[in-house]
């Protein structure tokens, strides 16, 4: 057969067997090839272990084995090396416990004994082809990506259009970002913008959200370990530092670090290097950080909740993310790529919004932003089947903001603009009025002073709008209030 061809590198190939003659057999195999960089172990659970630290092309494993077998391990190594490629070796070859395999996720499944001990080779190399090809599409697909609307964001408002101008002037640079606003204003997309605009591009990018990390692992995971350096750390292993080595590291969250991970970021962002749990050396680290939080960090370091040093070392360049509420004009955009999306997604026709359903989401607070806009859209993309999103098809929540709107501007669309605009006027009029009054508990003067107009003007508007001195309408225009509730520090 005729080999497929090497690649610039060598193959790395981690080797698991519980039969030190095969071991050696096949350590013997592709340690003799410098093609190849071959590591083994007769203990798969060591071999999670090693596989971690050291991130083979491709894993090649007996399937029966003590402690755990060869289908365990697969699914293990899956769902903490997800690059790797896995061949599993068996004597007891069946269609059945192939199939499996392969479900699974093995790349190839060889039966024992081999016939030649090329066809070993043969499928070692094409799995790390594979692996190979499959890294280099999703360096495509991110490279994509990245000149596609900043990543993903989306939005021609003024606050957006800082944002983006922002991006592009520091990207590249190696300055600490620090990126703040709510949960599903897109600060992830911020981060990947500025790494795929960086000179880091190349490099890795890597995603951390600190307040998902367990809580007595958050420094063996950013800073990683020695083997034995602590109960179950069977290897040692890379952290997100050294893993993220000239390239992008983003510290989604970085306000619930507790105190000990804040001291050790402070060194790294200081010093350039890590210390392993467990280790007395220190290796240097290449990377870029860049960290978020939705809670102002600038109030929890006054209030003692994050180290003061770190926040300003972490603070070098602030970009402020708006929420979606303070930019209305952007929903409509935003909601008709997510519906476009989707509905290639679903293979559907491209819906498109009725005038009341704009409305109830341009009056909608959007808690969750636009994560939260996305969502509603998926939603009403499989709801609609007129192919007009009314506020029927929306969520509850927004629906709610449809419904809560007064009879009267429901129907002003029958009116010219003209008409519509002073109907909608001489409501507003009125209700502020009222508002004001009731507030005021009855004095004109207050009201008067508050609304920054003068006494008797003021009381001619009361007369002229039917508006009483306890603020009641005297024509039948009282129904509901749009307008907040009246507090006490309302001016």
């Amino acid at each position: 057969m005729a080999e497929l061809p090497n690649s610039s590198s060598p193959i790395k190939v981690l080797i698991v067997d519980d039969d030190a003659g095969v071991l050696r057999a096949l350590a013997t195999l592709f340690g003799r090839d410098a093609g190849f960089i071959c590591i083994s172990t007769q203990d798969p659970v060591e071999a999670i272990g090693i596989a971690e630290e050291e991130s083979p092309d491709v894993v090649l494993s007996d399937m029966r084995m003590p402690k755990m077998d060869g289908l365990a391990l697969l699914l293990q190594l899956k769902a903490k090396c997800p690059a790797s490629e896995v061949v599993l070796m068996t004597g007891f070859g069946t269609v059945q416990s192939a199939v499996a395999a392969v479900k699974a996720g093995a790349y190839d499944f060889l039966t024992k004994p081999f016939e030649d001990v090329s066809v070993v080779e043969l499928a070692v190399r094409q799995a790390a082809e594979h692996k190979r090809l499959r890294s280099r599409n999703e360096q495509l697909e991110a490279a994509l990506a990245a000149r596609d609307g900043f990543e993903g964001l989306i939005g021609s408002a003024p606050e957006m259009q800082k944002v983006y101008k922002l991006i592009e002037t520091v990207a590249h640079s190696d300055a600490t970002i620090l990126i703040q606003g709510e949960s599903g204003t897109g600060k992830e997309l911020v981060a990947r913008a500025l790494h795929f605009r960086s000179a880091r591009k190349d490099g890795p990018f890597l995603a951390v959200n600190c307040s998902a990390l367990p809580a007595g692992l958050i420094e063996s995971e950013l800073f990683g370990h020695t083997r034995g350096a602590f109960t179950g750390a069977v290897a040692a292993k890379k952290g997100f530092f050294e893993a993220a080595h000239r390239g992008t590291l983003f510290l989604d969250e970085v306000a619930d670090l507790p105190p000990n991970a804040q001291v050790q970021l402070l060194r790294v962002l200081q010093e350039g290097e890590v210390r392993r749990v467990g280790a007395t050396e220190v290796v240097k680290t290449d990377v870029r950080v860049v960290a978020a939080s939705n809670v102002d960090l600038g109030k929890a370091k006054a209030q003692g909740r994050f180290r003061e040093d770190l926040y300003y070392r972490l603070n070098v360049v602030p970009i402020l993310l708006p929420p979606l509420r303070e930019r209305p004009d952007d929903i409509l955009g935003l909601a008709q790529h997510f519906l476009v999306k989707y509905a290639k997604r679903n293979q559907k026709e491209t819906p498109r919004l009725s005038s009341e359903a704009l409305e109830a989401m341009r009056r909608y607070r959007w808690p969750g932003n636009v994560r939260e806009l996305e969502n509603a859209m998926e939603r009403a993309l499989l709801l609609t089947q007129g192919g007009v999103v009314t506020p029927n098809e929306l969520t509850p929540q927004i629906a709610e903001a449809h419904h809560r709107l007064a009879p009267e501007i429901r129907t002003l669309s029958h009116l010219p603009y003209a008409d519509a605009k002073q109907s909608a006027v001489h409501t507003f009029e009125r209700r502020y009025l009222g508002a004001l009054m009731r507030k005021s508990a009855g004095n004109v003067s207050e009201a008067a002073r508050a609304a920054g107009m003068d006494r008797s003007n003021f009381r001619r508007l009361l007369r002229a709008h039917g508006v009483d001195n306890e603020g009641a309408m005297l024509l039948d225009d009282a129904s509901g209030d749009d307008l907040p509730p009246a507090t006490s520090d309302q001016h």
